[in-house]
């Protein structure tokens, strides 16, 4: 980040301070989110935007390497008490949290004392990964599912089971009236803060629903989902509820998922449809999609990364345990959607193994890299698969572990090379660390242990 950068950020920020002083904010919450997927946060006073614009505020290089506990390891890049980083707060996407009254957020990107990019941001591998489709000519838009369970406190009752709110059966009106005026505040809390919902609904599990919203560009599209997951968290607080974004809330039920919806864009033409592959795809969409489905093993490790993920990725729970694609089949990893035939914007693909427990700006990055990877090496989809694959015996299962997906993750030179070597080392130590950290963990210990904390 040049000088002229910097000033020009400072006299932006200035404008947007006064701003939001005017509307009676008087913090500002800067996040990234760390490789066990939580979402940290420093913040400043509104009136130290414009400073934070041009200096950045400090932070320790050591937050690469926490895991779900807190509890820190190591990696041959990144690790101990040395060092500082600066964030840098994302000015475009300062949004007033109508949940938090007197409080904005910003997304922001971490550099080196030096102004060089830290090699292990997160956020700025998205953008590398999003830039490197742009020098294809093509431009990826994504969107997040976010599932989560509503519970009335994040402590368990006597049987150790969480005590879920919402009343009534799976997608049943019952729960959806139970929690009417809860969800109807987060509906208008995401619209205040520019949010556009699709679709909001009561999903399988007991006091569990789901939000998606509109698609954006990959860096938007992560960005979203940290804003949009902290609104749920803001909205939940305020009715005195507590909502649990783990994989799993408890062990042998179904889990939450974080499933990404993608697709391919040259100008206003989307590739996932009018073309002569599969299903109308273009030969570059098929061939991007391809690339997914051939990594999606090692991709377990950036979009399954806790083993509490193990825990909901089980057949026939539409978690998509299986290692191959269908059209509209809930049971595949990769959910191809074709949409109405009047809707041009419609078609794009699902990949469904993915939780909430995973880094979105890794999970968006991650994937533009292996569908690249695809389309260099000219891949093609094999065959489709019609009904659940648990009953075919023919399809490849996923890894059923996180050291085995590590495996695969750490055999991968697409993801090595996309990712540079210091936060992909940094990946593979802290998903290595939480194994042996619930290495001896029941799956009850396990579900209960990472359900609240992301």
């Amino acid at each position: 980040m040049g000088t002229g950068d910097r000033e020009q950020a400072q006299a932006q920020a200035r404008q947007e301070a006064d701003r939001l002083t005017a509307q009676g904010i008087h913090g500002i919450a800067l996040t990234w989110v760390d490789n066990a997927g939580i979402t940290r946060v420093k913040s400043v006073p509104t009136g130290r935007l414009a400073q934070s614009a041009r200096r950045g505020v400090g932070m320790s290089p050591v937050f690469d390497v926490y895991l779900v506990d807190d509890s820190m390891t190591t990696s041959p890049h990144i690790g101990g008490p040395d060092g500082d980083l600066r964030l840098f707060p994302d000015l475009g996407r300062l949004t007033p949290l109508a949940a938090q009254p007197g409080w904005a957020w910003a997304p922001a990107d971490r550099y080196a004392q030096s102004g060089l990019e830290h090699p292990a941001c997160q956020r700025l591998f998205a953008r590398r990964m999003t830039e490197r489709a742009h020098g294809r000519g093509l431009a990826v838009r994504m969107g997040f599912e976010t599932e989560w369970v509503v519970t009335t406190r994040d402590t368990p009752g006597p049987d150790g089971a969480a005590a879920y709110a919402g009343a009534g059966p799976a997608y049943g009106m019952a729960r959806l009236v139970d929690l009417s005026g809860y969800l109807a505040d987060l509906l208008d809390t995401l619209h205040t803060q520019g949010v556009e919902v699709l679709q909001l609904h009561p999903e399988y599990a007991a006091g569990q629903f789901e939000v998606s919203v509109a698609p954006a560009d990959p860096v938007g599209a992560a960005d979203l989902a940290v804003l949009v997951r902290e609104t749920i968290r803001g909205v939940s607080s305020r009715h005195g509820l507590t909502p649990l974004f783990g994989p799993v809330a408890e062990a042998g039920t179904v889990g939450n998922g974080g499933h990404l919806h993608l697709s391919l864009w040259q100008g206003h033409r989307n590739l996932c449809r009018d073309g002569d592959g599969p299903h109308g795809m273009t030969a570059t969409s098929e061939a991007f999609l391809a690339g997914v489905l051939r990594a999606l093993p090692a991709l377990l490790a950036i979009g399954a990364p806790s083993p509490a993920s193990y825990l909901r990725l089980e057949p026939s729970r539409w978690a998509g345990a299986y290692q191959c694609w269908g059209l509209e089949n809930r049971e595949a990893a990769l959910r191809f959607i074709t949409g109405a035939p009047d809707d041009p914007g419609a078609a794009n693909a699902e990949v469904k193994c993915f939780d909430p427990a995973a880094n979105p700006y890794l999970v968006t990055g991650a994937v533009i890299a292996a569908g690249l990877a695809g389309l260099d090496a000219g891949l093609t989809l094999p065959p489709p698969v019609s009904g659940d694959p648990a009953h075919t015996g023919r399809e490849r299962r996923l890894p059923t572990s996180l050291l085995d997906s590590l495996e695969h993750f750490e055999d991968s030179a697409v993801l090595r090379e996309a990712l540079g070597d210091p936060l992909f080392e940094s990946i593979a130590a802290v998903r290595r660390a939480e194994a042996a950290l619930f290495e001896k963990a029941t799956p009850q210990d396990i579900a209960a242990a990472t359900r609240g904390r992301y």
